[in-house]
């Protein structure tokens, strides 16, 4: 609902026309254009703000963008978080773990091409809004703040205040009907004048009259005076009246399940995280969450979700701290986080085959922890994830639910990689990781605090910034020598030795290669030991130490042959040709050469034996058969042609090691 506002929304059409200090000084504006609308919260400046976007989107082609600076307390949001989904809304991701400077960057390289309308809602000071500015005067960014952005130039605030009387008892009679309001039209402007003109407080009154058909307006003013003001800043005085009366009218069962509402992650709610705080059905709280935004406590928003305003979250905070225990608190936070994780292990589970396990374990829930089908359980994790990400930090911060977050932490981490993969989820992961890092730096975890690093070197090291991932492999590998476990420790030296290879220092990856081979070795898993071995004939391959790497890539072939792993023998065969072309040793080349590609045969792998007689075939060029080499070309390009199953020589190969968490590791 929008009433009244005209001379609010013809000043901020007037000032997007207005000509800036470039111009005057005959400069082009270097960048977008800030209108910023000024005010505290409850006043309407967000619903102004809407009203602006809505009359201005149709002359931007790239579409409006918005963000909401603020969390519902009034904790600054950080600036990568914000730019992270600005940038997801225009179709594109920042690097996992990128810094702020970093993101804001690519968001603005991104903006400078287009013609987008920037809402930047609840900003907390300037240097929020100046971060995310686009660097293009085709952009248009509305700013909600609730005083000027001092540091920003060339920005004119447009002051929210009260409705106006006519616009105030317009909204007054959605709620009240005409009738009421024509009987006592004084009752009405004095109601207004209570509640200042501020539309949460309007709300409140309105929602208080329309569940009273018998009470008038006059009876409500009446009540209202008699609220004491429980001081605080007298700009908020009528609304904390109005919030009040409100209040206390409810029900005891209602009363407690507003204010637990306070504990809804970024204030946003839907019936089975209300079901869950309260402990009632999911269809209760359903019926308590439509009669809250009757009531104006709260409001509708998209996907069956429901918001807590803003303005509305310190006095819920206040009434839930005076009114309720400690324990009693921790236990609904308890209940939210558990229904949390089971809906994630659920939304998880129906990705999987049917008659799998998760499959007969998600069929043995209730109905309402159930999703019908993946494509339903990948729409709630979009709809619902900035609330699930939001509600671990919360669980993490809080610090006495330190297994719950865990939980919910590793819940969320496999629901993301199930239906994403674990490379679109990665900006995702980054920051999950280093939650779990929090909690078992702080509980004493070594076995989580390496898993955890050693999930985030590995993006790291995805990334581009080897150096961040070789300190953190570092770190995993004394935390996994604390935890005293052996998959720890070796994944980790065998990370350090790719790092090294990757920075180029071959000869410190052979020796953490080595080190992590001889760990190998000694437990006798050959999987990992021929793996290692063909690392280790990498490296030495690329220092020129041929004999080393002619030895080592044997030993991966020998390997690999013993696990009956044919298409895996057969590429390190050829690897072995390669080193012995490298060392001027063609004969020997060709002989291996073609022991690798009969081995591609027999593994009937059709690009793999294609790729390997393309190679053969230049090694006979190099020996001067040209005949012989076109008889292999020939061949490959028949093997290409075909079509055949299985996976292609370049393409991405199966992970060779997963990573595990503490708790599957238990």
């Amino acid at each position: 609902m929008f009433f009244g506002r005209e001379r609010e929304i013809k000043a901020l059409r007037a000032d997007i026309s207005r000509a800036g200090l470039d111009t005057l000084a005959g400069r082009k504006a270097p960048r977008a254009r800030v209108l910023l609308i000024a005010g505290r919260p409850g006043s309407g400046r967000t619903a102004l703000a809407e009203r602006l976007v809505g009359d201005l989107e149709r002359g931007y082609r790239d579409g409006v963008l918005r963000a909401r600076l603020s969390e519902p307390g009034g904790d600054p949001v950080p600036v990568e978080r914000v730019a992270r989904g600005l940038l997801a809304d225009l179709g594109l991701t920042a690097p996992a773990g990128a810094d702020e400077d970093d993101v804001s960057a690519l968001l603005r390289a991104t903006l400078r091409e287009r013609r987008a309308l920037l809402l930047l809602d609840d900003a907390a000071d300037a240097e929020q809004v100046d971060a995310l500015l686009p660097e293009n005067p085709d952009c248009l960014v509305v700013a909600v703040a609730h005083g000027p952005l001092t540091g920003i130039p060339d920005v004119r605030p447009c002051t929210v205040g009260g409705l106006d009387v006519k616009a105030a008892v317009d909204l007054l009679e959605t709620y009240t009907g005409s009738v009421r309001i024509t009987v006592d039209p004084q009752a009405a402007e004095t109601l207004t004048e209570l509640c200042a003109g501020q539309p949460a407080a309007l709300l409140l009154a309105g929602g208080w009259l329309a569940a009273r058909p018998t009470a008038s307006v006059a009876d409500l003013a009446k009540r209202l005076r008699a609220v004491p003001d429980e001081g605080g800043p007298a700009a908020l005085r009528p609304l904390a009246r109005a919030f009040r009366l409100a209040y206390e009218a409810l029900p005891a069962p209602g009363a407690r399940a507003l204010r637990l509402l306070a504990l809804a992650p970024l204030g946003s709610a839907d019936p089975q995280t209300l079901s869950a705080l309260v402990g009632c059905s999911v269809s209760t709280a359903a019926s308590l969450l439509d009669g809250f935004v009757a009531l104006g406590f709260v409001r509708r928003a998209p996907h069956g979700r429901y918001e807590v305003p803003g303005c509305l979250m310190p006095f819920l905070r206040e009434r839930l701290a005076a009114e309720d225990r400690a324990a009693e608190t921790q236990l609904a936070r308890a209940r939210m986080l558990e229904r949390t994780v089971r809906l994630l292990q659920s939304c998880r589970a129906v990705t999987e085959p049917e008659g799998s396990p998760a499959r007969r374990r998600l069929a043995g829930l209730p109905r309402a922890l159930r999703f019908p089908n993946r494509e339903e359980a990948a729409d709630w994790l979009d709809r619902r994830e900035p609330a699930l990400l939001a509600c671990a930090r919360l669980a993490v911060a809080d610090g006495e639910l330190d297994t719950l977050a865990r939980r919910l932490i590793a819940a969320l981490v496999r629901a993301l990689a199930a239906h994403r993969g674990t490379e679109a989820a990665a900006p995702e992961l980054y920051g999950l990781h280093g939650l779990v890092l929090d909690v078992a730096g702080r509980r004493g975890l070594h076995r989580e605090r390496a898993a955890a690093l050693l999930n985030l070197a590995d993006l790291d090291a995805g990334t581009g910034r080897t150096r961040d991932a070789l300190a953190r492999y570092r770190a995993a590998l004394d935390a996994g020598r604390l935890a005293n476990d052996p998959y720890a420790t070796g994944r980790a030296m065998e990370s350090v030795g790719g790092a090294y290879q990757e920075l180029g220092d071959w000869q410190r990856a052979a020796d953490w290669y080595g080190r992590a081979l001889a760990q190998r070795l000694a437990r006798d898993e050959r999987e990992d030991q021929a793996r290692l071995y063909g690392r280790l004939g990498a490296v030495h391959t690329y220092a020129g130490r041929y004999g080393e790497a002619l030895r080592n890539w044997r030993a991966a072939a020998a390997g690999y042959r013993r696990l009956g792993d044919v298409p895996a023998h057969a590429r390190a065969l050829s690897e072995a040709a390669r080193v012995q072309e490298y060392a001027g040793r063609p004969e020997d080349c060709l002989r291996t050469c073609e022991e690798a590609v009969e081995w591609a045969r027999r593994a009937g792998d059709a690009r793999l034996h294609a790729a390997l007689r393309l190679r053969l075939a230049d090694t006979l060029d190099r020996l001067g058969d040209p005949a012989a080499a076109r008889l292999h070309r020939a061949a490959a390009e028949r093997l290409l042609e075909s079509g055949a199953a299985g996976q292609g020589w370049g393409q991405p190969s199966p992970p060779t090691y997963e990573i595990r968490s503490g708790s599957q590791k238990n």
